[in-house]
């Protein structure tokens, strides 16, 4: 008898035909993968690296495009995580960086680029009256937390399900949480990693994405202890979505009443205006933390706010609390990398990159609506997001009803077809693109969509 091909089964084989291709075509990367899985686990050191079978190896980077040892070429959207808003390699940013080489990479004494950098900011960033730096946006909203605590005198924090801001303990709860795994309310949370301490989840709550009313209800039982709310205002997490502007306002304004601090992580945000998403949106936390760009590449994290909780960091105030060290906090190699991206950076290239956001975000979901496929283009600015969901996303129980085998097929084809994203086919313009590669990386989108669909046409 012969056997009716099930859709999943066609899904499969479209999935296992990418893989076999990408074998075949990064044969140098599986051997260099294989030597490395002998001194590191998983044979990287850095979970966002991996990709399924095994990632590729760089061989030189340039503009907008990546080359791996293979001789493989690749248009880049994942630019490091949104970092490499100028592109690889920027002889702007290499000059600067061969300048400062030339006088030393790192002295235990400030150099003039710190604040060079912190002028920049401070000059750019609403909510931003003082600045400091670290070496990792996880760091920067560590600290960021450290000082809401000190400055309240309370010790619990919010944050919002699915929302990541790094990997220290307090930020680790609900953030990847499996849809089996996940209770009728987001408080309390749900541990990321196996023996975290219980307590974590007593002092970390919960909240819901734009969701007003369960959120008014879970800050007024514990507004007594709260220290600060945590949160991106374009959640990088869900394809870049932007929440909802009466729902960012009700936060503010919740949190200004009941004397709560509330941090913006703009590590990837920053990147869609001179001012970051706070300026495009026209809401001021207290706090704001960075990353990513402002480094020009190299690693960086910042954290900063009013000058009153900022204080708490001053050695020389009768307010000082924190000791913030950390060998290479605003070291001059980076600090000079900064100052390179973001004084050749203005609104006019920001207004650029978004126009051209905008335009692929329509231009994809012209394609789906010509295929008819369901799927959600979630993203803002020079962000995007491609989401195989026939729900609106607006939450982290929308958005993790995308099909993960789609999702999977779109990646392994695109990145077989010379174009790279984040895995769950999120990714970022830089200032380089235009809409020739805009058109190109849509024109693939569309082929492997078309396969995809004929794979669900029974």
């Amino acid at each position: 008898m012969k056997h009716n091909i099930t859709m999943q089964e066609k899904l499969n084989n479209l999935l296992e035909e990418q893989n076999k291709n990408y074998l075949s075509n990064t044969k140098n990367s599986f051997n260099k993968y294989k030597s490395a899985k002998n001194v590191m686990p998983g044979g990287n050191t850095r979970t966002t690296q991996w990709m399924d079978p095994y990632p590729f190896y760089v061989d030189k980077a340039e503009g907008m495009y990546i080359y791996d040892i293979d001789a493989n070429k690749y248009l880049d959207f994942m630019l490091n995580a949104t970092t490499l808003i100028l592109g690889h390699a920027n002889p702007k940013i290499m000059n600067a960086l061969s300048n400062q080489i030339d006088d030393g990479t790192v002295y235990s004494v400030p150099t003039d680029g710190q604040t060079k950098l912190a002028n920049i900011l401070i000059d750019r960033i609403p909510s931003m009256e003082k600045v400091r730096f670290t070496n990792s946006g996880t760091e920067a909203t560590m600290m960021a937390i450290m000082a809401a605590r000190s400055f309240t005198k309370k010790t619990k924090i919010a944050k919002f399900e699915g929302g990541y801001h790094g990997t220290h303990d307090h930020v680790s709860i609900s953030v990847y949480p499996k849809k089996d795994d996940l209770n009728p309310e987001t408080h309390p949370g749900i541990p990321e990693y196996s023996s975290q301490p219980p307590s974590i989840l007593e002092d970390v709550i919960v909240l819901p994405y734009n969701d007003k009313e369960r959120c008014e209800a879970l800050i007024g039982k514990f507004k007594n202890d709260l220290s600060c709310i945590i949160m991106e205002p374009i959640v990088s997490n869900f394809g870049y979505l932007p929440l909802d502007i009466d729902f960012l306002e009700f936060i503010r304004k919740i949190t200004e009443e009941l004397g709560i601090v509330l941090i913006f992580d703009e590590i990837q945000s920053f990147r869609v205006s001179k001012g970051g998403a706070q300026e495009s949106f026209g809401i001021t936390p207290d706090m704001t933390t960075l990353g990513k760009i402002i480094g020009g590449g190299l690693p960086v994290g910042a954290f900063g706010g009013k000058e009153n909780i900022m204080e708490l960091f001053d050695p020389t105030s009768k307010k000082y609390d924190i000791a913030h060290a950390g060998t290479f906090n605003g070291n001059p190699l980076t600090m000079e990398a900064g100052i390179a991206v973001m004084s050749n950076i203005n609104q006019q290239d920001f207004d650029y990159m978004n126009d051209l956001g905008e335009k692929l975000r329509q231009r994809l979901r012209s394609v789906f609506d010509e295929i008819n496929l369901p799927v959600q283009i979630t993203g803002y600015g020079s962000l995007f997001g491609i989401n195989f969901n026939d729900h609106k996303i607006v939450d982290y129980r929308t958005f993790i009803e995308n099909n993960a085998q789609m999702t999977k097929i779109l990646f392994s084809y695109l990145r077989n077809n010379e174009v790279l994203l984040q895995l769950k086919n999120a990714g970022a313009l830089n200032v380089l693109m235009s809409e020739k590669e805009i058109d190109s990386f849509v024109d693939k989108t569309r082929d492997i969509a078309t396969q995809i669909k004929e794979c669900i046409v029974e």
